[in-house]
């Protein structure tokens, strides 16, 4: 079987589309898998270090500001048509798989024209353009939320959930937050609050907690802050002339996720797809400060889908440097409300997501074989 993945863009579309195309592999070793992306973009590094081929397309994304700048994206997205075109023919894909992002527009665009088979896949609760466009010609849609049927046909529609890194499920707690909390610095606190700004960081979130490191280093709580690379610096200089509390662990990258992870009682985190679904499988109480910078909102689309079910709290961006870490460690020292949270994204889990996504697309494949 042959298999056409495209998207990126963001971490949030390549993740998933590398997933996916581990679970073929796993499920049909002799697959052949082919990924399409935009050139310049972040796939081009990511796919081919996950070790499979990819190529890349000139497509880009329309200047909604400056309208007039429109004239080369078009000739660049007729170019990226063609170029598929070609792609496609030497492939011979049994089906194409779309997670999103400028490069799975025009691939599977031109897949369905060709009479392919396309599974698009959806990370998130309010449906990103590329999808959306493609909904009428795409043959089964894999969401991860409850609800798609505004965006999309319900006879399409099979809720999956996203992919999410599998070493998240094997790490174990190595405290007690009764017995007091021992972390790799030999720090030692009744209960642990991990804040996750992504790689890069989050602005807001790091200027909340730099505000209150005062606060926060006379409580008694054990807080992981990964700053992300962007704003390490400035945050660590704060940290420093907050006089380095030793209840305060100030990084910019989180090698150890997992253990982070299961060892936190609270998480501070953003609300993009891939988060929302790893805390969701791990059970974790969180408090999500959706980014105001993202594609039509989608990440408060994906909050408000926990929210709403009693499964999360809610911070507004705006309203993060006033409320963020009080609300955190009110909420912290609050057993019962902690365990309803955690009751609660437990239930809103999807296990094996990249397994199940990969079984309708072999399903897809076969009956194009027929």
């Amino acid at each position: 079987m042959r298999y056409l993945i495209s998207g990126g863009g963001t971490g949030g579309h390549i993740f998933p589309a590398v997933s996916i195309a581990n679970a073929l592999k796993e499920l049909d070793p002799e697959a052949e898998i082919l990924f399409v992306g935009a050139l310049g973009r972040m796939e081009m590094e990511r796919v081919p270090q996950a070790g499979y081929k990819i190529i890349g397309l000139p497509v880009r994304g329309f200047n909604r500001s400056q309208p007039w700048k429109n004239v080369s994206v078009l000739m660049d997205l007729f170019k990226s048509l063609r170029q598929v075109k070609k792609i496609i023919r030497d492939f011979r894909p049994d089906v194409g798989v779309g997670v999103g992002g400028y490069a799975s527009g025009a691939a599977m665009w031109q897949a369905a024209k060709m009479g392919i088979p396309i599974l698009l896949q959806e990370q998130n609760g309010f449906a990103g353009v590329t999808n959306k466009i493609l909904k009428n010609k795409a043959s089964k849609i894999c969401v991860a939320y409850e609800g798609m049927e505004r965006f999309f046909p319900a006879d399409k529609i099979i809720l999956t959930g996203n992919p999410v890194r599998q070493n998240l499920l094997t790490a174990k707690r190595s405290n007690s937050p009764k017995d007091g909390l021992t972390g790799e610095a030999g720090l030692t606190a009744k209960r642990s609050l991990l804040i996750i700004g992504g790689s890069l960081g989050a602005r807001t979130i790091n200027e909340a907690v730099k505000a209150a490191l005062p606060l926060l280093a006379k409580s008694d709580i054990h807080l992981v802050w990964q700053t992300g690379k962007v704003y390490f610096e400035k945050c660590k200089e704060a940290w420093t002339a907050a006089g380095s509390p030793s209840n305060i662990e100030c990084l910019d990258f989180l090698s150890d996720m997992p253990d982070r992870y299961a060892n936190a009682d609270l998480v501070i985190s953003r609300a993009g797809a891939s988060s929302i679904s790893e805390l969701c499988l791990l059970g974790k109480p969180a408090i999500l400060v959706p980014s105001p910078n993202v594609a039509e909102d989608h990440q408060t689309h994906n909050a408000m889908a926990l929210v709403n079910k009693d499964a999360a709290v809610l911070v507004k961006d705006v309203e993060a440097a006033e409320r963020l870490i009080p609300t955190a460690l009110e909420l912290i020292k609050d057993e019962k409300r902690l365990q309803t949270l955690h009751e609660n994204i437990l239930q809103l889990a999807q296990k094996d997501s990249a397994k199940r996504i990969a079984e309708e697309v072999m399903k897809l494949a076969k009956r194009q074989k027929e």
